[in-house]
């Protein structure tokens, strides 16, 4: 496909900026920035009468919520990382108190997704079980599995819990989880239950003729959005993933499908792989997780473990070559100079995805470009008497909202865990690390 102007909306020329200027960073520097971070986040913890919350905006206590893309349940993932990483007792005490508050306010009638409702907390109670040994927490996360069972809504194909078919809050997410929880938990019932999801997913596909499959966010979306959070990318990954845990090739077929619709839109040449961020804006381009190819990449990469195809594997490659190639501060701001440095869709995402690159091909020019991400990171944090946190406008959509925020997929906690585990990797340490059902890379 023919590639035509366009502009990124994210700020990965950061990544390229560190190189410019030179500085030094060693491995410690990335520690004590983990350390600031969750030393500002015990500054902001809310007190209950259950145990710990963390708002996701601390000037708005309103903003308190039990979603695993901005809630309580990324302060919980950070500080029992914290603590496997430090043996702090105090960071334990955090975390415990904090998965104790989401224990006791999760409801069979929260939202169902994996970033927006139960599958979220099902996946934090059940890493909060595996880290402390607390059957409580397993017992709270085999709740969540048994109120999807109930929620299920039958369809003439399979199951689905709203009509959205996402990975942040429909059933592609939903499904993930409950892999996870088959695997990790012993969960009964759930990989049943995520193919049966993955059934219903394949019903409601739309054919491209000639080019495979694509599903909608959910039916009265305007837009498509092709790539990982709420698109064919998002879906194709966890058919993929179905097919990995049941060996049923009708998932593998169906997820072949998504990837070959994705790779007809693509904007591909020699170097670099990008898809755009919609298709009334197809001259808008993100790079992180949610609509840029730090997130498309895991599904070419999930395709390359099951398939050993080689294809995949390249447009991986070319996947990260474009993060680099579209780097630079000269091309890193959009109308409205959109500084977004999280997980989803700023700097950190696309440093652990250099680096998951780095982990999978060896080439040391991966790993000095997650280095320079992170040492972004460290000289855009603001440091403060009460550790460090990180100011930045969430939406490229309103550039006026700068907020430090807590969670994990938009502030502190899910920088700092990126930190704290690119510090240990740098040190040698093998230490175990948290990873997402959604994330197909391990270190």
């Amino acid at each position: 496909m023919t590639t035509h102007p366009f502009k990124i909306a994210a700020l990965a020329g950061w990544i390229a900026l560190c190189a410019l200027l030179g500085r030094a960073t060693t491995s410690r520097s990335y520690h004590e920035a983990a350390m600031g971070a969750a030393r500002w986040m015990e500054t902001n913890s809310l007190r209950t009468a259950n145990g710990l919350v963390w708002a996701s905006d601390p000037q708005d206590p309103k903003t308190v919520n039990t979603t695993l893309y901005a809630g309580t349940p990324g302060p919980i993932l950070f500080f029992l990382e914290t603590y496997r990483y430090t043996h702090d007792q105090t960071f334990l005490e955090e975390g415990r108190r904090g998965a104790d508050a989401l224990l006791a306010s999760i409801s069979k009638k929260d939202e169902t997704g994996l970033y927006e409702g139960i599958a979220g907390s099902g996946f934090t109670l059940g890493e909060a079980y595996l880290i402390t040994g607390d059957v409580r927490y397993r017992h709270g996360a085999l709740q969540c599995v048994g109120w999807l069972k109930e929620r299920a809504e039958r369809t003439p194909d399979g199951v689905k819990w709203n009509d959205v078919t996402d990975i942040i809050a429909g059933s592609s997410g939903t499904g993930l989880f409950l892999l996870w929880a088959a695997d990790h938990l012993h969960a009964p019932g759930a990989l049943q239950l995520a193919a049966r999801a993955g059934d219903h997913l394949i019903a409601i596909a739309q054919p491209k003729p000639g080019a495979g499959l694509m599903w909608m966010m959910d039916p009265t979306f305007p837009r498509e959005m092709p790539n990982f959070s709420h698109g064919t990318a998002g879906v194709s990954y966890f058919l993929a993933t179905l097919y990995q845990a049941t060996g049923q090739k009708k998932f593998l077929n169906a997820a072949l499908a998504g990837a070959d619709y994705l790779v007809s839109i693509a904007d591909i040449n020699s170097r670099y792989c990008m898809i755009y961020h919609d298709n009334q804006n197809k001259g808008l381009y993100y790079l992180g997780w949610c609509h840029g190819p730090a997130g498309t990449a895991r599904l070419f990469y999930r395709l390359y473990q099951v398939t050993r195809d080689p294809k995949w594997m390249s447009l991986v490659k070319k996947c990260a070559e474009a993060v680099v190639a579209n780097g630079g501060p000269d091309k890193a701001v959009t109308p409205g100079v959109w500084h977004n440095v999280s997980m989803c869709c700023g700097v950190a995402a696309e440093a652990e995805f250099l680096y998951d690159i780095y982990l999978i091909t060896h080439e040391r020019r991966w790993l000095a470009g997650a280095k320079e991400g992170s040492n972004e990171l460290l000289n855009l944090a603001d440091r403060e008497s009460h550790g460090y946190r990180w100011v930045q406008v969430e939406t490229r959509v309103r550039p006026d909202i700068a907020v430090a925020q807590t969670g994990y997929m938009q502030g502190a906690s899910g920088i700092g865990m990126w930190l704290l585990h690119f510090d240990a990797a740098l040190s040698g340490a093998r230490l175990p690390i948290i990873t997402f059902p959604d994330n197909p890379f391990s270190y």
